[in-house]
């Protein structure tokens, strides 16, 4: 809470918000965060309900978005699906950032064949395009909403192993650092302490682009039946129930994709304004 804090009060935030597009982005995402936590007081009938004489009704007061073939509303499908998107994508992303970060880093302060060993690790999981080892992954462990989860933060980890290590590389022989060997610090402190808190801005951006692709991800899996599980009211698994009925009740498709398209577009937002607003190279720089 204290990062955040002190990131809310700094100039970066207030570079951040001079940017439109992300101040938007940000906006978008604040409005996710809020539906996903007053779920239950937001939706207007319950996500779970059937009803087998209004199937693949279009928009109406009773159901402003429509129902399913099996008479749901979708509009409270929406919403409840927010909390799970929203999930997906933090938990993902956490795991990457648990275990990309600090072996990135261990690869870069210590080298040698440690970091080519972990190097090449890295090479042949990116030989592989993301959706496709993660569906591979799911695979082999079931299909289930949490192995999405850590199937997609598994196929993060590469990602986070490059940006750290390129960051230490540059900033392991930096004079801090060195006056910290100096007075007998030991690598883990110097790690921990005094090299990956410098590494902060870059993981930040790349944590809030990942939180978008992981949700892309997830609902691809979804999609593919490999994510959450009926009757659970995930955009992915929703867009594949009603791609049946495309033409004739389009509302089924396009609203949850919908709802895909603006969380993605903003977290992109937000992480391309983190971009610019972290740069020492903006710092004097309008937005």
């Amino acid at each position: 809470m204290d990062i955040i804090r002190g990131f809310i009060r700094s100039d970066a935030f207030k570079r951040l918000l001079r940017n439109r597009l992300a101040a938007f982005g940000l906006v978008m995402i604040i409005l996710f965060f809020t539906v996903s936590i007053f779920a239950p007081y937001i939706a207007p009938n319950n996500p779970y309900e059937q009803d087998f004489f209004q199937t693949l009704e279009g928009p109406s007061w009773e159901y402003p978005l429509g129902t399913d073939d099996l008479g749901r509303c979708i509009f409270s499908r929406i919403i409840y699906g927010t909390r799970i998107s929203i999930s997906i994508g933090f938990i993902s992303v956490a795991i990457g950032l648990a275990v990309g970060v600090p072996v990135g880093a261990v690869s870069g302060y210590f080298g040698g064949k440690l970091d080519l060993i972990i190097q090449r690790f890295v090479d042949i999981m990116m030989a592989f395009p993301g959706m496709l080892l993660a569906i591979v992954i799911v695979a082999v462990m079931g299909v289930g909403l949490v192995n999405a989860m850590i199937a997609v933060g598994i196929v993060s980890i590469p990602t986070y192993i490059r940006l750290v290590r390129g960051s230490v590389l540059s900033i392991k022989n930096s004079e801090h650092v060195e006056s910290a060997r100096a007075i007998g610090r030991g690598d883990a402190m110097i790690i921990f302490k005094h090299i990956i808190p410098h590494c902060l801005a870059p993981i930040i951006v790349q944590s809030s682009l990942l939180v978008a692709t992981a949700i892309l991800w997830a609902a691809g899996l979804g999609f593919l039946g490999l994510g959450a599980q009926a009757p659970t009211p995930e955009w992915g698994a929703m867009l594949s129930q009603g791609r049946s009925y495309i033409r004739t009740a389009h509302h089924a498709t396009t609203f949850p994709g919908l709802a895909i398209m603006i969380a993605v577009l903003g977290f992109n937002l937000v992480g391309d304004g983190l971009r610019d607003a972290l740069d020492p190279k903006m710092r004097h720089d309008d937005v």
